[in-house]
């Protein structure tokens, strides 16, 4: 290289961004004329037919001016099934598509690559499928584990949340499909949830119950967010100036769509006026709804202003550009076998090993001529379920069948019942019934454990049981099914037990007299062959879990302080102290902490340093440690960071997560981990100025396994 060609390199790198910076400030601008020359053309009455629903997921177009209607579609799951109005199926035979691991599953893996790839795939689908909008990621705060959407959504912790949720909207957005992030905000129980106000302090709701959604907006770039059923102090949330328009428009900078959830607006003039652009919902007569024909006659009567109608116009038509109308789109595709890998890498990763005593796994599969699998859930699909969101799966592989394609052909497996996982609304949706123990189909499954070498127990609910619209009545197994256990373990105690859930349970008797015991989830249309692959060894489990379990619900923060579910009002008394925060500051020990999870090796961590004792506020803490691996199998660890801030000026949670990373360390061998931390992220938010404060001082820095097993520990100081 000639020794004046380096400047001219180094002054072209610097001028790429700047050209990259200027190419989209002009491609927005370009798009922002075309978006005033479209309104200056519509007629008061086509503006309005867009701002709301004319079908059960879709709202109008233009055709005067070749402007389609925007189609939404359910997406946690992946790309829901066509329904009708009315909510029944529409009997189609296009309308497959993969089905994806559930929202706790997506969380356990502590991976937001996978969380990117589970993104891109399902935009992809949702282009093959023509929906435009696709309502996902859901991640509201597990705030109490009886919620009925905790399935749906990650984790207890905003910071897991933000990493994961920034990467799935990036992948469904890749796609030119609008992520819909939801719900917007403080949803956090399904019981009253069309009612309930929630009461809670602006720190709490700052640094626990915002950040993630902050973080899709500005570092994801969300181009839609859908406004929670719920009130936030006295007003609902798809009317709250505070949230729509301080926060959301104002403070974070969102450019796109707030859309209702169905059937969660309430009034024309004070949700126009107040930042909602869009309200959705599944019963006709369409014209009648609050954005129909009534706001039509609030404009004409001069309570809502032309101007605000023109500011939700262009919001529909900026996302429609990104969509609908984006140049030079890609060309989607679904059900392929990409998107089944990625359905299993998810499944693979999610998976937690929660005890393994005897070691019993992984299994020695050429040694084991007899397998006893017992329980409804070995044989149960779970992509459709409940009420909500829900995936015509082409296929989905059970746990039974995935064993039978993975053992040994010279294994004999058998197969028992063992419950019946019948679940029946009553009255209303928010109650049910679920069937009891069944002594008949105990009695057969306890004689065939008797009669097998190994048994694989497998319990838990399913997609019936944990379901939208309403809470779990409590956190114990349903269907009898402990009675089932006890029954197995006494008939043959060389017993796995697998556990299939979204949320937290009360296994605590099961924890105490089983030596092997696998968390499983709702895990999409590779479950099986995932599932299979783990407790075989070809996958070394490195799930971890996302949220607390309590060793009894009256220790859980929003039941110990009596503030859940609340009448007509809910406070979270609580505060900042949700999950481990609360259960680490309190002293309490859980069942299982957050962050746990077992491997079938073991790893040694060591050297952890900073990469400088002090450090400004402006400025990056660079932590770096390695990690052995001291037993037989290759895996991956996940290396979690806390801080905690002794001494502190105001009240703080014992630990708060500010960094993590998934590390692949091979059998005998060593990874290099280096993790960063903005020190601006250690700010608390300071209710008198209203702003976040970096408080200066000494932090300690603590790195480890799991919320409550810190292995390596150093401490900075923040002039």
């Amino acid at each position: 290289m000639k020794r004046n060609a380096l400047p001219f390199l180094v002054s072209l790198l610097l001028f790429i961004p700047t050209c990259f910076v200027a190419a989209q400030t002009s491609k927005d601008q370009a798009t922002q004329q075309k978006i005033a020359a479209v309104i200056k053309q519509l007629t008061l009455e086509e503006k309005i037919a867009m701002l709301h629903a004319n079908g059960i997921f879709g709202t109008a177009g233009v055709p005067r001016l070749n402007i389609p209607g925007l189609m939404t579609d359910d997406g946690p799951l992946g790309v829901r099934e066509d329904v009708l109005e009315g909510w029944g199926s529409a009997k189609l035979t296009t309308d497959s598509a993969t089905y994806f691991p559930n929202g706790s599953a997506l969380a356990a893996t502590w991976n937001p690559a996978l969380s990117y790839d589970y993104g891109r795939a399902v935009g992809e689908e949702a282009r093959a499928r023509k929906k435009y909008v696709m309502l996902a990621p859901a991640f509201n705060i597990a705030r109490t584990p009886l919620n009925g959407r905790t399935y749906e959504y990650l984790s207890e912790d905003p910071y897991l949340n933000a990493k994961l949720a920034v990467q799935s909207v990036k992948g469904i957005q890749s796609q030119n499909i609008a992520a819909c992030v939801k719900h917007y905000a403080l949803n956090n129980q399904e019981i009253a949830r069309g009612s309930v106000s929630v009461e809670i302090d602006e720190r709490a709701m700052q640094e626990i119950y915002l950040p993630a959604f902050k973080a899709t907006i500005i570092e994801g770039n969300a181009w839609t967010i859908m406004s929670a059923y719920n009130k936030l102090r006295g007003v609902y949330c798809s009317e709250n100036p505070y949230l729509l328009k301080t926060i959301l428009k104002e403070q974070w900078g969102f450019k796109g769509i707030v859309i209702s959830d169905w059937g969660g607006t309430h009034t024309t003039v004070a949700a126009a006026n107040n930042g909602l652009d869009l309200e959705m919902g599944s019963n006709p007569p369409y014209n009648t709804y609050y954005f129909a024909d009534p706001l039509l006659k609030a404009v004409k009567e001069g309570k809502v202003s032309v101007a605000t109608i023109d500011e939700k116009v262009g919001r529909i038509l900026w996302v429609m550009y990104h969509t609908t109308m984006s140049e030079n789109p890609p060309a989607g595709s679904i059900n392929t076998a990409a998107h089944s890998k990625t359905a299993y890498d998810i499944a693979t990763e999610s998976i937690v090993l929660l005890k393994n005593e005897k070691n019993m796994l992984p299994l020695n599969t050429a040694k084991i001529k007899s397998v006893a699998v017992i329980g409804d859930n070995a044989i149960r699909t779970n992509h459709l379920g409940g009420f909500g969101a829900g995936v015509k799966a082409r296929y989905e592989i059970t746990p039974l069948k995935g064993l039978e394609n993975k053992l040994d052909k010279n294994t004999t497996i058998k197969f028992a019942q063992g419950y019946r996982a019948i679940v029946k609304s009553k009255e209303n949706f928010n109650a049910i019934e679920t069937s009891k123990a069944d002594p008949a189909l105990i009695a057969e499954a306890a004689a065939l454990a008797k009669s097998s070498e190994l048994t694989i127990l497998f319990v838990g609910a399913n997609r019936d049981y944990e379901s939208e619209s309403r809470d779990r009545p409590d956190l114990s197994l349903p269907f009898g099914e402990q009675q089932l256990i006890d029954a197995v373990l006494a008939a043959n105690p060389n017993t796995i037990i697998v556990v299939t859930a979204g949320a937290p349970y009360a296994i605590n008797k099961v924890k105490s007299q089983s030596s092997t015991i696998v968390w499983n989830w709702y895990n999409g249309s590779e479950n099986g062959n995932a599932l299979a692959d783990v407790l075989t060894g070809k996958v070394n489990p490195s799930g971890k879990m996302p949220f607390t379990f309590p060793a009894d619900l009256k220790e859980s923060p929003a039941h110990a302080l009596n503030a859940y579910p609340g009448d007509s009002v809910v406070t979270y008394k609580e505060g900042i102290l949700v999950g481990y925060r609360w259960f680490d500051t309190k002293k309490i020990a859980p069942l299982y902490p957050f962050g746990y999870g077992l491997s079938y090796t073991n790893y040694a961590y060591a050297g952890l340093k900073t990469d400088k004792p002090s450090y400004k506020t402006n400025e990056t803490i660079t932590a770096s440690l390695t990690i052995s691996n001291t037993g037989n199998y290759s895996g991956k660890e996940i290396v979690q960071l806390y801080v905690s801030k002794p001494n502190s000026a105001v009240a703080r949670a014992d630990k708060e997560l500010k960094a993590f990373t998934k590390v692949l360390v091979n059998k005998a061998g060593k990874a290099e981990v280096k993790l960063t931390i903005p020190v601006k992220d250690l700010a608390y938010y300071d209710t008198k100025s209203s702003k976040w404060i970096v408080e200066p001082g000494t932090y300690k820095i603590l790195v480890g396994s799991s919320s409550a097993q810190i292995n390596q520990t150093a401490s900075i100081t923040v002039q």
